[in-house]
This record gives structure tokens, C-alpha cells and sequence, in this order.
């Protein structure tokens, strides 16, 4: 998608997060707290990410999911002086990062900007 499309589909600050690689601020996020079941879909090109059954509260302040779909990517992030691993959506999107401090059976944690999703309800 054209960078002048998305600018007119997403918010400010989903633009922000997704294109431009920024966090929302810990424990704002609209889908910190969601209980609902569906599928987290990318806010950019509405690509399946998430199940919700894979949700968990980390208590770090964003979505955190143990498992992913198909359509999550993951590089290596040097950028602020540590070594991350970045997940982003099979178009690009920026979602967050991987931790490998998760729940079983994966271990890990993909923590995630609520800007980054969009919550299709089963």
C-alpha cells in the first residue's frame, strides 16, 4: 500500500508505530486489556497475525501473544543501543518485538503495539 493511502486510512499514531518504527506508551494501547476471541489482523494490509486464544497478560504494558501466524516476520533490531528482535508484518509493518521470556509451549512473548492491529471478533 502507497504511503499516501495508508496516511489517510491509519491514525497518527498508527502511522507512527507501523511506518515509522515508534512504541506507544506502556499500558495505553486499546488491546491491552481485550478479553474478546478473533483474529488480530495488521492495521496496514489486514494481514491474520494473532489468534486471540494465544493472548496473554504479561504485565508489561502491550498485547503479548505466545504464538504467531504465518504473516509475522521477525529481523534483528540494533537500533537503541541493544539487540531486539523486531516483528513486523509480512508487508512491512512495524508490530514490536520478540522476547524469549514467554508461556509455554513457545517461550516466547511477542509484545506488541495495539496501533499495530485491528481485532476482526470471531
Amino acid at each position: 500500500m502507497d504511503d499516501e493511502k495508508l496516511r489517510s486510512r491509519l491514525s497518527p499514531e498508527q502511522y507512527d508505530v507501523c511506518v515509522n518504527g515508534a512504541t506507544e506508551p506502556p499500558f495505553t494501547g486499546a488491546y491491552l486489556g481485550c478479553k474478546e476471541k478473533g483474529t488480530y489482523r495488521c492495521a496496514c494490509c489486514g494481514a491474520a497475525l494473532f489468534d486471540s486464544s494465544s493472548k496473554f497478560d504479561s504485565g508489561t504494558g502491550w498485547p503479548s501473544f505466545w504464538r504467531a501466524g504465518g504473516a509475522v516476520k521477525t529481523r534483528e533490531d540494533l537500533s537503541m543501543g541493544m539487540a531486539r528482535i523486531e516483528a513486523l508484518c509480512s508487508c512491512g509493518a512495524h508490530l514490536g518485538h520478540v522476547f524469549a521470556d514467554g508461556p509455554r509451549p513457545t517461550g516466547l512473548r511477542y509484545c506488541i503495539n495495539s496501533a499495530s492491529l485491528d481485532l476482526e471478533k470471531a
